[in-house]
């Protein structure tokens, strides 16, 4: 069985719909935000303001490119999309399915932004990042699933008769 991969914005609900769609899809479950915070033994948002976003950007990619992903429902991280070879990795072996919400559904479920570890630039808005990043999500997608008025049962429903 391929694995299947969620990609989208930070809130998007990638981690909650990946736990519980691992679990109807008798898969295991891997999300690698826990992978790098594993390897470095440190907070996704330490690791951004010690080493900076480049380097962050540069771990994750390495970290997801170095992982066997074998029948797992994948969590990225929503920077994980600036990873051409992560990407590429995670394409190749499963269905990249995007969980999309508008900037404002996003920030009405963000509400430790400053603290969550989110790979932006100081002073960058949630709908600049989206602008950045929605064309990279657009890009890596299989499937796209916009999840702004479905709760994340519904969703995990949805991507199993998508896939």
């Amino acid at each position: 069985m391929k694995n299947i991969v969620l990609i989208g914005m930070p809130g998007a609900g990638k981690s909650t719909i990946g736990v519980l769609l691992a679990k109807s899809m008798l898969m295991d479950f891997v999300d690698t935000d826990l992978l790098i915070q594993k390897k470095h033994s440190s907070s996704l948002c330490d690791i951004i303001n010690s080493k900076g976003i480049d380097e962050f950007l540069r771990i994750e990619n390495d970290v997801i490119c170095l992982w066997d992903f074998t029948n797992c429902v994948v969590a990225t991280g929503g920077s994980a999309v600036y990873g051409e070879q992560a990407m590429e990795k995670l394409a190749a072996n499963g269905v990249v399915v995007y969980l999309k919400l508008t900037p404002v559904e996003i920030e009405k479920r963000i509400n430790n932004i400053h603290t969550r570890g989110i790979a932006m630039k100081e002073g960058t808005t949630i709908a600049e990042l989206y602008s950045q990043r929605a064309p990279l999500y657009e890009k890596y997608a299989d499937k796209i699933l916009d999840c702004a008025s479905l709760t994340p049962e519904q969703c995990v429903d949805a991507i199993i008769q998508m896939i």
